[in-house]
């Protein structure tokens, strides 16, 4: 019972199952009233429902971030990890900020990797607009609240894309004189990060993180029903395809 009422609230209440709900009564009465446009309106609203399934959100997702694998054996003399958001004034134990969900996975993986290797952590991050946070130095008041030296930190703090991520870093590796990076960033941002830092002539390790999606998929009724971050993982996984389609020419 339970899970008729979520599979109901989830399809018919919350978005964006409920605007699929809404289209889909505007279809069966443009069809009732003979409008025109209304085939153009199903296949609108079809589009709209499947790119909002789990079952596509996930497959496009997954494909993504099967590409890399993390490396049995690490090795490296400093990690580089990659921003990924961050709130500016939000209360934290050390200071104020928060690093959003894909940057905190990719800080955790960063810290675990820094107690295994004991190497210095790059962090790649600056304040993309007026109301997100510094990254890079919120991400290095929770690398020291995690035990991490300021030492071994390095803060690059100009980065407001993949490519600026790469650009920066790579004025440090020279002047530091660091030669084997192991790079830190989402699965599926991962294949787009190694060729930026291709481009700057730097090769890397690939660790990748902050799954989004299960290695193996095993297929449930639930994947059908329209959920926000299906439709999430969807856009995310089509904006990487585009971005790997665009660093050809940036």
């Amino acid at each position: 019972m339970l899970v008729l009422i979520k599979f109901l609230y989830i399809t018919f209440l919350l978005p964006p199952g409920l605007f699929i709900a809404g289209l889909g009564a505007l279809c069966l009465w443009m069809h009732k009233h003979k409008q025109r446009g209304v085939g153009i309106l199903v296949a609108i609203t079809t589009l709209l429902y499947f790119i909002s399934t789990p079952l596509f959100g996930d497959y496009v997702m997954r494909s993504l971030e099967s590409r890399y694998q993390p490396p049995s054996t690490v090795s490296g003399d400093v990690i580089v990890m990659l921003g990924g958001g961050a709130t500016a004034d939000t209360p934290n134990v050390h200071g104020k900020g928060h690093l959003m969900g894909s940057a905190a996975n990719r800080l955790l993986t960063a810290a675990q990797l820094y107690h295994s290797t004991g190497v210095p952590i790059i962090v790649s991050g600056g304040q993309v607009f007026a109301n997100t946070g510094k990254e890079a130095e919120i991400a290095r008041h929770i690398l020291l609240g995690l035990g991490i030296p300021d030492e071994k930190i390095i803060v690059e703090g100009q980065a407001l894309n993949t490519t600026d991520n790469a650009k920066f870093t790579k004025q440090i590796l020279v002047e530091k004189s660091f030669v084997s990076p192991i790079l830190v960033t989402s699965a599926f941002h991962m294949e787009r990060s190694v060729g930026q830092f291709a481009k700057f002539n730097m090769k890397v390790l690939p660790y990748p993180t902050d799954y989004q999606t299960n290695t193996n998929h095993i297929f449930e009724w639930n994947q059908l029903w329209p959920r926000a971050d299906a439709f999430y993982n969807s856009q995310l996984a089509i904006k990487e395809y585009l971005g790997l389609i665009a660093i050809q020419w940036f």
